[in-house]
């Protein structure tokens, strides 16, 4: 499996030391223990993604460390005035094959955030993104989201997060992790079939959620787009529950399916032999 969306970092700085940061030799631990054979390390350097941080810098020394088990992306703040250099540095001289975790207060059409698109675009990223009811917000059937898909067509973006995965539901109600049966008409099931450049992040709660809460659903929402979809777990601390490990392993579906989500569309995104 290839997990397309891990963390290390100082990232509970208010609840240490009860939550202590997760360390590369500990994400290695968990990674051989559950069965994972490389990982893709996300950032957080916006002040509103997180409680604390992970640095690209800190991201790519982790790497280097396991290079054969971690993939590394670079993230940068679209306020600081120097992010497209940043973004062409660390791609340049340290091999970082996307970009991401993206998110941020800013509006996700905001134009400061169409920047670093558009620096996706140039350099051949993919653009991991989290979607939520106060960061890279959007509304209801994410028009702001939709309207980037058009204009920057040669991105691959990869939604994730709460606001990003209520839209499965008809009745998206915009925030939290909604249960209960999924009304079909949904705006992701639309924006998945309607552009090539758009993908889904299955990790954390968020996609958890999404893809166990009406079970009859999901697996139509599978055959649709298993093309698409990417499994990771989103873990954050030495001792997170990954039930995303056991749902992949038990899923009822073909070898090719399953293989898709948990390797294949990874390795053709990142571009691995």
């Amino acid at each position: 499996m290839i997990d397309f969306h891990a963390h290390l970092g100082n990232l509970f700085r208010e609840q240490y030391p009860r939550k202590v940061p997760l360390t590369v030799h500990q994400l290695i631990d968990r990674m051989n223990r559950e069965g994972i054979a490389r990982s893709v390390l996300l950032l957080l350097e916006s002040p509103e993604g997180s409680w604390g941080y992970s640095l690209t810098e800190e991201v790519v020394a982790a790497r280097d460390r396991y290079p054969e088990r971690l993939i590394a992306f670079v993230c940068v703040d679209p306020r600081y005035p120097h992010a497209p250099e940043f973004i062409d540095y660390f791609v340049r001289h340290h091999d970082c094959r996307g970009f991401g975790e993206h998110v941020n207060g800013l509006a996700f059409d905001d134009e400061r955030n169409r920047a670093i698109y558009k620096k996706c675009d140039e350099l051949g990223l993919p653009l991991v993104f989290e979607i939520n009811d106060s960061m890279c917000w959007d509304e209801v059937g994410l028009p702001r989201l939709e309207k980037c898909l058009q204009d920057i067509p040669n991105v691959t973006f990869v939604g994730h997060g709460p606001g990003f995965w209520s839209a499965i539901s008809a009745d998206d109600p915009r925030q939290g992790y909604p249960t209960g049966r999924i009304v079909k008409g949904g705006a992701l099931d639309r924006l998945l079939a309607a552009y090539e450049n758009l993908y889904a992040d299955l990790s954390a709660y968020s996609g958890f959620n999404a893809m166990t809460r009406d079970p009859e659903f999901t697996y139509g929402f599978l055959r649709r787009h298993w093309r698409k979809l990417l499994w990771g777990t989103d873990i954050v601390s030495p001792s997170d529950p990954l039930p995303q490990v056991a749902w992949l392993k038990t899923l009822d579906v073909s070898p090719e399916i399953r293989n898709a989500i948990a390797v294949d569309n990874a390795k053709r995104l990142l571009k691995l032999t």
